[in-house]
């Protein structure tokens, strides 16, 4: 690799961690002040969770901090050991050393095998706790320690509001939700929205609660101090917070596999994160996760190595130094505000959209995992959506589905291939999905479907009689357009009239061309035959 190619990775580097530290400030400030930790142990806590997980991790960068899901985790154990703060960090570096232990497992793979209804089902649990819970320091009121109490409150107090408060509040919610998306690529609206609104406060004088106070020194060493009877007292809030941490991490490590075609090391990955939350335990700061929307912003920006993790933490070390005074200032309707729309954009839009065409199983299941986590414990919940995707995936058996190839050739394509070289790789395939396609095995057949990128058509034959849950639909959806990203021309044959009625419900056909369905396996082949023949024909003669 020569030098300028360096420096465009390294610049890429430079720019993707400054644009996730941009994200990361307001984040971590917010989760902060709602866990009870305080802003400091939220932004500290990034910097030092970013900067470990980044450098131990993956070569792929992986933004760390800490995250709504974990939040409400650590904020669910702190209302429930009444906010003892020493028993809480124990937990956290308890937590640290099982997803070390995990990653010495296969359990990592696990995570694949969780249904989509109960991972919507929690993420909208999360995502409305977020929203109400800020309600009250949008109002310029106390917050409260959980979602009814929360509710209770603001009925009662809704007279006594900050006036003051609740305005600026409005006018976060305002920059964050009407600014253009086409330009929160390049000034997210979360940190434009803490700037305006802060400045506002300043030169006006309001009089509204604020951060106040932010430590810009090193956090001290602290070593938790516990014995026997802790260990088995808080064992089970350090395996669920443990299981939060790792699979928020594990789901973000996909979600950048598809983004950069890159196969993450899942164990690696946990293994990384789990150091860090130990570190982030030992200085007394709030633990996190790979980031999502940071990891993606930066990618997105260019990032491509290590560097952009450490870049990440960095910066956010010289905001925290360079703006301290300024940060002291923000007003927590401010991050109330901002709190509001991370728990907007936590909220699975996607599912709810199609929630009416969804099966009554996955339905119920969403239900019972949202209600858990809303109205009575999340951790609770956690274990019931867990214990539920067990089960799930041994009644319906996902080691059964496997994908049978056929690669389809006759003599003129043979032929047409020896003259082009460069188009052996463009083979006519046929892939057969034996066995119940739902969640379980949806998750391996994306996997398995990278070895295909090669293809000109792909030719998809579901054998199966029974119909797709909502989990198997949208990986359906994320096969067939990744497929077509590479450009390849995907055929269905579908035998079952009712599966191809729930497609069509579904809008998956929508992703397919006019003649890519049919219920002759056959009739699919000979098109793609014909087909390919042309190609290679016309691009053989206009040589």
């Amino acid at each position: 690799m020569d030098l300028k190619n360096k420096l465009q990775i390294f610049a890429g580097d430079v720019l993707g961690g400054l644009n996730a530290a941009i994200i990361t400030l307001p984040q971590a400030l917010a989760f902060g002040v709602a866990t009870g930790f305080g802003a400091s142990a939220g932004i500290w806590g990034a910097i030092i969770l970013s900067l470990v997980a980044g450098v131990l991790g993956t070569k792929i960068p992986m933004i760390s901090g800490v995250t709504g899901p974990v939040a409400i985790v650590v904020a669910s154990i702190m209302h429930a050991l009444n906010k003892d703060l020493g028993s809480v960090i124990f937990i956290i570096f308890l937590a640290g050393v099982i997803q070390i232990l995990l990653s010495l497992t296969k359990l990592p793979e696990v995570v694949k095998y969780v249904p989509y209804p109960v991972i919507s089902g929690f993420m909208n649990g999360v995502g409305v706790i977020i929203i109400i819970m800020q309600l009250n320091p949008l109002l310029g009121l106390a917050p409260c320690s959980n979602t009814i109490e929360s509710l209770e409150t603001i009925y009662k107090s809704i007279n006594s509001l900050n006036h003051e408060a609740f305005a600026i509040g409005i006018l976060t919610l305002l920059i964050v939700f009407l600014f253009p998306k086409k330009w929160n690529k390049y000034v997210p609206s979360q940190i434009l929205a803490l700037i305006i609104c802060t400045l506002i406060s300043i030169k006006m004088g309001l009089q509204v609660s604020k951060i106040s106070e932010i430590s810009v020194s090193l956090p001290a060493f602290y070593f938790p101090q516990t014995n026997l009877h802790d260990l088995i007292t808080y064992f089970h809030y350090a395996i669920t917070l443990a299981i939060i941490l790792s699979s928020e991490s594990l789901l973000t490590g996909l979600v950048c596999t598809s983004i950069t075609k890159v196969q993450l090391p899942p164990k690696r990955l946990l293994s990384a994160q789990g150091v860090g939350n130990i570190c982030c335990a030992l200085t007394g700061t709030l633990p996190g996760s790979a980031a999502t929307m940071r990891t993606v912003a930066a990618l997105k920006t260019g990032a491509s190595t290590k560097i952009a993790a450490v870049v990440t933490s960095l910066v956010l070390v010289l905001l925290i130094y360079k703006f301290s005074g300024f940060v002291a200032e923000i007003p927590l309707a401010v991050l109330a505000g901002i709190l509001i729309k991370i728990g907007y954009d936590i909220i699975d839009t996607k599912f709810l959209k199609v929630i009416k065409l969804a099966p009554k199983d996955d339905l119920y299941v969403l239900i019972l995992v949202f209600l858990l986590t809303v109205f009575y414990n999340l951790i609770v919940a956690v274990g019931a959506g867990i214990t539920l995707a067990a089960l799930l995936y041994a009644k319906r058996m996902a080691d059964k589905a496997k994908l049978v190839n056929k690669v389809v050739y006759d003599k003129d394509i043979i032929k047409l291939e020896k003259v082009l070289e460069k188009d052996y790789r463009h083979k006519i395939r046929v892939v057969h999905i034996n066995g119940s396609f739902f969640f379980g095995s949806a998750t391996q057949l994306i996997s398995q479907f990278d070895e295909f990128l090669g293809t000109r058509y792909l030719i998809l034959v579901y054998d199966s009689e029974d119909l797709l849950d909502i989990s198997a639909i949208f990986a359906l959806e994320d096969i067939i357009l990744r497929l077509k990203s590479q450009h390849i021309k995907i055929l269905m044959v579908i035998n079952n009239e009712n599966v191809l009625e729930q497609l069509k419900q579904y809008k998956i056909t929508e992703q397919i061309e006019k003649d890519g369905i049919y219920f002759s396996e056959v009739e699919a082949i000979e098109f793609a035959k014909s087909s390919f023949k042309d190609r290679v024909k016309k691009k053989y003669f206009r040589k």
